[in-house]
């Protein structure tokens, strides 16, 4: 993570990015958290990152608070974390800093994928040529995109060790994505899906979802020249893919999972994207095959993940059974048991067996309750959460 290198020629930053990975550091980890600005009386979604950027320019949050596509959302950062307790910790305050900032301003936020009732044609796009330039080529596509999410940078020292990082987490993005799910609604409506914000993000982006696995930087460089010479992209940032290497930091970016209600999954979530990143890597470097799956077969179990979730199953791709979500997810949580204990992650992946929010939210909208009534729940453990998580840190730390 660090700031966003001054390169405005789509190739130099390509051949930038190459030095950077190169030269680049083993297992750093940065997490960005998305929310949605709400209005204090009915919790509905209200412009105001402006006044976050203001109020924010100095103090803990200067150069980790940032705009996402609509003036009612705002983008909190760890900045470059050297291990992943430092990044747990980080987030912690940096979210809850962002709260006391949003209090201050008399507004709320939320943490999750989608929001229940807000409706795109109120929201309004910020003022910056980035996102400008994203608004007026894809029109309607980036109105509707009112979403939030949670996404975790990893540090991957080479290229070529990089591709072959982001190659192998394609496989499991389905997994993560269940063990995510908060969106079970939109615009009104219980949409029966865990995660509706994947199914409109990825499905309207065009270059979103799951990529193609290439054979090295080699084939991603020519495929990014590609997109470059047919004026498909003017820069690398209009490459969405749910995993992606970063062309601005030497690391590789998760980007499937909902925005987290609940502190500890947001945290659990980042420790299993870093420590499988971490696994991935010390498997390349040992030799050991990755995991190389057809996309057609990892959509399969997207589509799977987006409908129900930890409700649900998935996939086995190596064994081609479904089998429940649940035992996917702990099969992989078994699978980087090592490099989450090496690299201190292990304690904080705990919270993983809980239900997700999508499983919680969704049972009570199964049961009846409409999503104004099951809503502010959501809204209040956004910050319950936190301090909860805080509190039990420093009673073990006491």
């Amino acid at each position: 993570m660090g700031e966003t290198p001054k390169i405005t020629d789509p190739l130099e930053a390509l051949a930038a990015a190459r030095t950077s990975f190169e030269n680049g550091d083993d297992f750093t980890v940065g997490v960005e958290e998305e929310f949605a600005i709400l209005d204090r009386e009915r919790l509905n979604m209200t412009a105001g990152f402006e006044r976050f950027d203001a109020a924010t320019k100095t103090g803990s949050l200067a150069g980790m608070v940032a705009g996402e596509l609509i003036r009612s959302e705002v983008e909190v950062r760890t900045g470059r974390c050297e291990s992943f307790p430092e990044a747990a910790d980080t987030m912690a305050r940096r979210r809850l800093d962002l709260l006391d900032v949003a209090e201050r301003l008399g507004y709320r936020l939320s943490a999750a994928g989608t929001h229940p009732f807000a409706l795109w044609q109120d929201q309004e796009v910020i003022d910056t040529p980035h996102y400008h330039l994203v608004e007026s080529t894809l029109r309607y596509v980036a109105w509707r995109n009112n979403t939030f999410g949670i996404h975790v940078h990893t540090g991957i020292r080479g290229a070529d060790r990089a591709i072959a990082v982001n190659n192998a987490l394609r496989s499991v993005l389905p997994e993560l994505l269940a063990a995510s799910c908060s969106s079970p609604w939109l615009e009104g409506r219980h949409t029966h899906l865990q995660s509706t914000r994947t199914q409109i993000f990825t499905r309207f982006f065009p270059r979103c979802g799951v990529p193609d696995a290439f054979d090295g930087w080699a084939e991603y460089d020519r495929f990014v020249r590609f997109l470059i010479a047919t004026r498909s992209i003017r820069e690398h940032t209009e490459i969405w893919w749910s995993v992606r290497p970063h062309q601005a930091f030497p690391t590789v970016e998760v980007r499937i999972c909902d925005a987290q209600p609940e502190f500890s999954r947001a945290v659990a979530l980042a420790g299993l994207m870093t420590a499988l990143s971490a696994h991935y890597a010390r498997g390349f470097d040992e030799g050991r095959p990755l995991p190389a799956h057809a996309h057609r077969m990892i959509e399969e179990n997207l589509w799977r993940a987006i409908r129900w979730g930890m409700t649900g199953e998935l996939i086995d791709l190596d064994a081609g059974v479904a089998v429940s979500a649940r035992a996917r997810l702990e099969a992989l949580v078994e699978e980087v048991s090592d490099v989450a204990s090496e690299l201190g992650i292990a304690p904080y992946l705990a919270p993983l067996s809980e239900p997700s929010a999508g499983e919680v939210y969704g049972a009570e909208l199964e049961a009846g309750a409409t999503v104004e009534e099951v809503w502010p729940r959501a809204v209040e453990r956004t910050r319950e959460s936190v301090v909860e998580w805080l509190s039990v840190r420093e009673e073990g730390t006491g």
